[in-house]
């Protein structure tokens, strides 16, 4: 695998400051979507425990299934979803799908039935299609190489730190029960992280921008070298106009790619453990006042749930400042996946609330260190439509993972009567494989180069 690393020469001042700029305007708006987008789908974990289950009468397996169905109508337009954005452009495209996801978002308010939810949890992947890879393409298309591991890291941080404001948030919004309209406290929430999508959606539409060239707030000379930078880079991969790197051309580059399909699986078994802590991490915090005798208030469980996140944050910004530094390696990847791997079955062996919490902080930290530096991976060896398809399909296999995840871990529980160690082996069994196969790539990779090498002279 190549690394992606700072060129040894040091920075003129226009690649300071455009890199800055882009860092302070781009970065912290697509961010803050992404915030929204992931508090959008994961609110049902934080609603299921705290009334919504009960109004509904949900088991766990029906509750895994509404989460999980999520991602099967993500799934059906993610790869199409990415060539739009690659044709008209991310200002529209981004807009476009936050507002749509935000209209479907709120509908939640009113459901009264597993099949209603099941529906819009459905039409809500359906609306969200794209804009994961969207907003990672976007990104990477504003940046050179060497500066995308340190850019990706600042979006990324926003998923942590979702569950940090987002579960004390989701859980202060149902401590308003009855407040608007006589509202159930969960239905409440669902309308307050709904209703911002669709007001953010609207300034994306006038506040982004799809190319360097189309950005008036950088001087000419930083649109010059951005743009000169980064069509240098496309060209070197191959993905200029005249070499066909649009269109059929460029999805069948990404779906005949041993590479992509391989970080494909890699990606499926973060995915798959992310989303086991995002949608029962609640439920479990939930149980413990039965295992343990304890009781928390709603907006104590909220507070409980963003605690694995906190240092999950920090450990993202060590991981990616780290990449930036040295150059992103295969331990960027496989060491934190083997540790999540051993850590998340552990986790509800541990025999007391506060312990449960810590090993499922060190799971958290470990997806959250390799996640941003596993995305600068793809963008090493894919550009033009086909990076926007090789992304979409690497994101559909953490998608599948997003569906399998929340119904299997439901359904193993119900099995073993409400115990989810079972499920957690599971979690464990995929982030493992993770590691493997990290491994393996990259051995590969080693010797696929070593064959392309020059002989040296005289040998």
């Amino acid at each position: 695998m190549t690394s992606t690393s700072i060129a040894s020469s040091a920075p003129s001042p226009v690649e300071k400051s455009a890199i800055r700029k882009v860092a302070v305007r781009l970065v912290p708006f697509v961010a803050l979507m992404f915030f929204i987008n992931y508090l959008d789908r994961t609110a049902i974990g934080f609603a299921a425990p705290n009334g919504m289950n009960d109004d509904l009468a949900l088991t766990a397996a029906q509750y895994g299934f509404a989460s999980g169905v999520f991602f099967i109508g993500y799934i059906l337009l993610e790869v199409p979803s990415n060539l739009a954005l690659h044709k008209f452009g991310a200002r529209r495209w981004l807009a476009r799908i936050m507002v749509t996801w935000g209209i479907v978002a709120v509908l939640f308010t009113w459901v009264d039935s597993f099949t209603q939810l099941s529906w819009l949890r459905f039409l809500l992947g359906v609306t969200e299609a794209g804009f994961f890879p969207g907003a990672i393409l976007f990104l990477s298309l504003w940046v050179p190489a060497r500066y995308r591991s340190r850019v990706l890291g600042l979006f990324y941080i926003a998923q942590p730190l979702t569950s940090v404001i987002g579960a004390p948030l989701a859980g202060w919004l149902m401590t308003h029960d009855g407040l608007f309209f006589g509202l159930d406290g969960w239905r409440f929430m669902f309308l307050g992280v709904g209703l911002p999508a669709i007001v953010v959606g609207v300034i994306a539409w006038f506040y982004l921008a799809d190319s360097p060239k189309q950005a008036k707030w950088l001087t000419p000379a930083e649109q010059e070298w951005l743009t000169k930078e980064l069509a240098t880079e496309a060209k070197a991969k191959g993905a200029d106009d005249e070499k066909g790197g649009h269109g059929l051309a460029g999805l069948k580059a990404a779906f005949s790619s041993g590479r992509v399909w391989t970080l494909s699986f890699i990606y499926f078994g973060f995915i798959y453990g992310l989303y086991t802590l995002a949608f029962f991490l609640p439920t479990i915090i939930a149980d413990f006042q039965e295992q343990y005798g304890v009781t928390f208030g709603l907006l104590e469980k909220g507070l409980i749930t963003a605690i694995p996140y906190i240092p999950a944050a920090i450990a993202l910004y060590l991981a990616t400042k780290h990449a930036t530094k040295h150059g992103v390696k295969p331990g960027h990847i496989a060491i934190p996946a083997l540790v999540g791997a051993v850590s998340i079955p552990l986790a509800l062996f541990a025999g007391s609330p506060t312990l449960t919490v810590a090993i499922l902080a060190v799971t958290a930290c470990s997806i959250f260190a390799a996640l941003p530096n596993f995305w600068t991976v793809p963008t090493q060896f894919l550009a033009g439509a086909a990076a926007a398809a090789g992304i979409a399909l690497i994101n559909t296999m953490g998608n599948l993972a997003g569906f399998a995840a929340p119904y299997i871990t439901g359904w193993l529980a119900d099995l073993n009567n409400g115990d989810y160690k079972v499920a957690f082996f599971v979690v464990g069994g995929f982030m493992l494989l993770s590691s493997v196969l990290m491994v393996v790539l990259s051995r590969q990779q080693r010797v696929a180069a070593d064959e392309q090498a020059p002989v040296p002279a005289g040998h």
